[in-house]
């Protein structure tokens, strides 16, 4: 079958021939249709320090995926061939205390598809049954790839209440636009939502958010005084990983305010702790998803009428591979769809 595989340690991608995957007991085997680009593929494709101490070559990268599944295990006793699927890209060991208690979302031996094994930017992918979410409903072939970062939006969002809570979202890439997205849906007042690129911003804008704010040009505060609040924002959602971000959220949250961190920082950073403590912030940081209450989540919300459609910007066959990835590096985008049917 044809993968993107990250050959030998460096950068770059090859678009080659690798072997079918086979299907262990407990497994089941996915003809991939449509994959979704993180940015985790990103750091591997440019072998950055994080990809050179974690990735072992050769691997079949990806992790964002949605196909119907065409074998399945002996062991395999809810799944079908045939079914429409996503995937989710956390695998968890099952046997630590986190697992055996049901939270396997806090699982600490967690494994990632498409970093620390074969994943599925791949003609077939293979994972376990209990990764699987099959779809019930009728989905968007490239909603449906995307589910992955769409969880890591709902995990976020639906951390703390936010009806008719003031939100501020710090970083418009996609899952901070699908994050203001579902806040809007949940009943959320004021959603206030900050980057550098005007044409995220623009994005965001299309799904309702109240004020999309160019921090180059304007403050958080700022952000306050447009909105008419005197008092700071209820629930903070910090999607960028800079630390001028988590910073400037915590000096602008109410008292008793609540923010839910998935920006993942390249470096530690200085916080104001004193503001934390004095303002009583709870503070909780947002890995995946919770698996699987948000994965319900997320498909409810669709079929209630949630619409991601103004976040997908960009599709490519797999074999444009190239030309995928450096459209999602120059970031002018939101999310990239690679079809896996056209090659």
């Amino acid at each position: 079958m044809k993968a993107l595989v990250k050959l030998v340690e460096g950068p770059g991608l090859e678009f080659t021939d690798v072997p079918d995957p086979e299907p262990g007991p407990n497994d089941v085997v996915v003809r991939v249709l449509r994959t979704g680009i993180c940015g985790t593929d990103l750091h591997i494709d440019a072998w950055d320090d994080w990809a050179a101490k974690t990735i072992r070559t050769p691997l079949v990268v990806g992790h964002e995926f949605a196909g119907e599944v065409v074998e399945i295990g002996q062991a395999v006793t809810a799944t079908k061939i045939g079914d429409l699927v996503s995937g989710e890209g956390h695998l968890v060991c099952g046997t630590c205390r986190n697992c055996k208690a049901g939270r396997r979302h806090l699982c600490a031996n967690t494994r990632g598809l498409g970093v620390h094994s074969n994943g599925a930017f791949a003609e077939y992918a293979v994972l376990p049954e209990q990764n699987v979410w099959v779809h019930r409903n009728p989905i968007d072939l490239d909603v449906a790839a995307i589910f992955d970062p769409f969880g890591n939006a709902v995990h976020t969002a639906l951390s703390f209440p936010v009806i008719g809570e003031d939100v501020l979202i710090t970083g418009a890439g996609p899952i901070g636009i699908m994050a203001a997205a579902v806040a809007r849906h949940a009943g959320a007042r004021n959603i206030a939502i900050t980057d550098v690129s005007d044409h995220r911003l623009e994005l965001a804008k299309r799904v309702g958010v109240d004020l999309a704010l160019n921090v180059r040009h304007a403050s958080i505060a700022d952000a306050q005084t447009v909105l008419g609040m005197s008092e700071g924002f209820d629930v903070g959602m910090e999607m960028s990983g800079q630390p001028t971000a988590m910073r400037d959220m915590i000096a602008n949250m109410s008292h008793g305010g609540r923010i839910a961190m998935l920006g993942l920082p390249a470096a530690e950073f200085p916080v104001d702790f004193s503001a934390v403590v004095l303002k009583m912030l709870h503070i909780k940081g947002i890995y995946g998803r919770e698996m699987f209450e948000t994965w319900y989540s997320m498909s409810v919300l669709l079929q209630a009428g949630l619409d991601l459609s103004p976040v997908i910007t960009h599709r490519y066959k797999a074999c444009e591979h190239d030309l995928a990835f450096a459209t999602a590096r120059e970031g002018n985008c939101g999310k990239i769809i690679l079809d896996w049917t056209e090659n």
